[in-house]
């Protein structure tokens, strides 16, 4: 077995991300691909169809809940890359609210000449006046970080500001920061990522900035992290060893750090009035007592230096056979958990009351996604959207103990009447039973024939839940077609376990539970291969790889995004190293033999028929390297077979920058759909 440093690859020069060859064979692909979309006869009208959902001016605009005002972030056919707004609270739950316009980001592109994304906000509590603003150039994860004065609606002079890179920046006090960044040479870890912690005072050069810690280059990253409370403002530094293990430290007021006490592979989630909280990947047994995996635990704040055998932790919540945790948010006076019941939301409300944790469920609606937008930890309003996949999306205001209203609601982009939301379930090889959410009109007839989309992920303990078929709905649901949602294993649906069962060595139970669900349709009779096509991004880009590569019969349309395919060098790509404690080591013989024996980019072979695959990616990509794509491409396409290509030149890991380019790629896509599954 060689290792993955040392196997042929006539392609490698495709990992040159903005090479003139590299990027002269991306535009010439994109050229043959666009044109072959254009020329189908649908392509006009699904692009009309997008475009009226995608710039409807009655989207839901998302809050961001800061002192009375709602802030955000809004684009349409006039702000392309966007504007920064903000409304008071009063003003935003009025059905046409007046919004007061902080940063245009079309303006700033034009007039710093550069090609601005937005990247997200952080303002300091409780006023949140003073704000690091974070500013990509072409949608890359790594971004241009820059104070900004909300009352003066400008970027201040002589303030803080980070050169371009992955930083990790957060707010200590007006006149203070804690900052994770490329500093030079040797500060960054092997993922690309911050390796050092440092406190930056206002007014002094960022290279003598105090450094708080060093972690190792095999380390994943180093971050910061502030909380504010009425009861007390947290600083944390978090040595992430690998992407689920943690050393989280409390830093202390001269300076030094304290770890806290809880497992590295557990997931601290910060503290609420005086109370420690995580949540358990593993069982962990302490004080006598056994807190099982999937759990939300708390910790007294005053136990951080006691040692292990003398710390009494409390459990608050604890998942059975078919829930899960997912989400917290905590307000000034409760703890609010997003839980997952047969892959349904439903939020709980959690509250300290004489030294005991109560929990009470609140009323949302049902069969669907639940999942908080926005909180605020000196208030006790925040906002939840609720989703169904026949349901338009519904933003809810709860105020303390009061019950949800509806606030915002968006319009129906589809007739959805004649429709229904069935969950099944297939059976994979090791007879663990996969769910998977079928929608499609009611009268269906189950006959082979109906053109299917079947989508999935699969990894790192996240969830696939319901959410709103805008466009899939108008586009096509509402001309026959069936969409499936699979949940398989290494998602988050079922807790930690479910996501523990594929990693590394098991990956292939990942790809076994979709072939089952794949299978169990057209077993169903639903679709048939002729009629079924398949999509995944990321690690749901992996996920495609393997599904066609393993089983090329059982598909006609493959939609393979921003992927990862050559499995034997995502390490040594971008963030790759950060991915090992998914997949494994490729340097590790054993575990390249078991990762040789899956990886997309190995197994394709000429002589096979495969169905004509569209891969999707960007240039922007800093996450994951547009090279898999590529070379995947150009090595089926060096075998015989006939492959669809776009790489976004803009778009970063979502694959799109703004409203204009997240049309085309929709239009594409639906076009793709139609030509390969639709019976003429």
């Amino acid at each position: 077995m060689t290792s993955a440093s040392q196997h042929s690859d006539p392609f490698l020069w495709l990992e040159d991300v903005s090479g003139e060859k590299a990027l002269a064979w991306v535009r010439s692909h994109n050229e043959k691909s666009l044109a072959f979309f254009k020329k189908d006869s649908r392509f006009a009208k699904i692009e009309e169809e997008v475009r009226k959902i995608l710039l409807a001016n009655d989207r839901l605009p998302y809050p961001a809940l800061r002192d009375g005002w709602v802030y955000n972030f809004w684009q349409d056919n006039v702000h392309v890359r966007g504007i920064w707004r903000r409304a008071k609270l009063e003003e935003y739950v009025k059905p046409t609210p007046q919004w007061h316009t902080i940063l245009d980001l079309d303006a700033l592109a034009t007039q710093e000449k550069e090609n601005w994304v937005w990247a997200g906000v952080d303002c300091l509590p409780p006023k949140h006046t003073r704000c690091l603003l974070r500013l990509s150039r072409g949608g890359k994860d790594a971004s241009v970080v820059r104070e900004f004065d909300v009352e003066t609606m400008k970027f201040v002079p002589n303030g803080f500001e980070v050169p371009e890179a992955k930083s990790r920046v957060t707010w200590k006090d007006e006149n203070s920061v804690f900052v994770g960044t490329d500093f030079g040479p040797g500060s960054l870890t092997d993922s690309g990522y911050p390796r050092i912690a440092k406190l930056w005072e206002r007014g002094t050069p960022l290279a003598s900035a105090t450094t708080l810690l060093e972690g190792q280059v095999k380390d994943v990253d180093i971050s910061p992290a502030s909380e504010f409370r009425p009861e007390g403002n947290y600083y944390y530094i978090n040595r992430a060893v690998s992407f689920f293990e943690s050393e989280v430290s409390m830093v202390q007021p001269d300076g030094s750090l304290k770890r806290i006490p809880f497992p590295t592979d557990s997931d601290f989630r910060g503290v609420f009035q005086r109370q420690l909280l995580a949540v358990l990947r593993s069982d962990w047994k302490v004080g006598g007592k056994v807190f099982a995996s999937g759990s939300v635990i708390s910790l007294p704040l005053e136990q951080l230096s006691l040692e292990t055998s003398k710390l009494s932790p409390e459990l608050i919540y604890q998942p059975d056979s078919v829930s899960a945790f997912s989400e917290m948010t905590t307000t000034k006076s409760a703890i609010y958990l997003g839980v997952l019941h047969k892959v349904q939301g439903k939020i709980l409300r959690v509250t300290r009351e004489n030294g005991q944790w109560i929990t009470k469920p609140i009323d949302f609606p049902e069969k669907g996604a639940l999942d908080f937008i926005s909180a605020n930890e000196f208030e006790d309003t925040f906002f939840v959207q609720y989703d169904s996949f026949l349901t338009p999306s519904t933003i809810y205001q709860v105020d303390g103990t009061s019950s949800p209203r509806a606030v915002k609601q968006l319009p129906e982009r589809f007739d959805a009447k004649d429709m229904i939301m069935e969950q099944h379930f297939s059976k994979s090889p090791d007879g663990t039973e996969i769910p998977y959410f079928s929608i499609h009109k009611k009268d269906l007839v189950l006959n082979g024939t109906n053109p299917t989309y079947l989508s999935g992920y699969g990894g790192f303990e996240i969830p696939l839940t319901p959410y709103y078929l805008g466009q899939m709905g108008k586009v096509w649901l509402a001309s026959g077609g069936v969409a499936v949602i699979a949940n398989i294993r290494g998602g988050g649906e079922f807790g930690p376990k479910w996501h523990q069962a594929v990693l590394t060595v098991n990956r292939q139970k990942a790809f076994d539970d979709f072939t089952s669900v794949a299978k169990d349709l057209i077993a169903r009779k639903v679709t048939s291969a002729k009629h079924l096509g398949i999509r995944g991004g990321s690690n749901g880009g992996l996920l495609m790889g393997a599904a066609f590569t393993q089983h090329p019969e059982l598909y006609n349309a493959v939609l393979c995004e921003v992927p990862l395919l050559d499995m034997l060098r995502y390490h040594k790509l971008l963030a790759g190293a950060s991915w090992m404690a998914e997949y494994g080591d490729p340097e590790d013989p054993a575990m390249a033999k078991i990762i040789s024996a899956y990886s997309p980019y190995q197994n394709v072979r000429k002589g096979v028929r495969y169905p004509k695959v569209f891969f999707y990616t960007s240039t922007k990509d800093d996450r994951v390297h547009p090279g898999h794509a590529r070379k995947m491409a150009a090595r089926m396409e060096e075998q015989g077979h006939s492959i669809l290509y776009y790489e976004n030149i803009e778009g970063g890991h979502g694959g799109a920058a703004n409203l204009e380019q997240q049309i085309l790629k929709s239009t594409m896509q639906y076009t793709y759909l139609f030509e390969q599954l639709k019976t003429p």
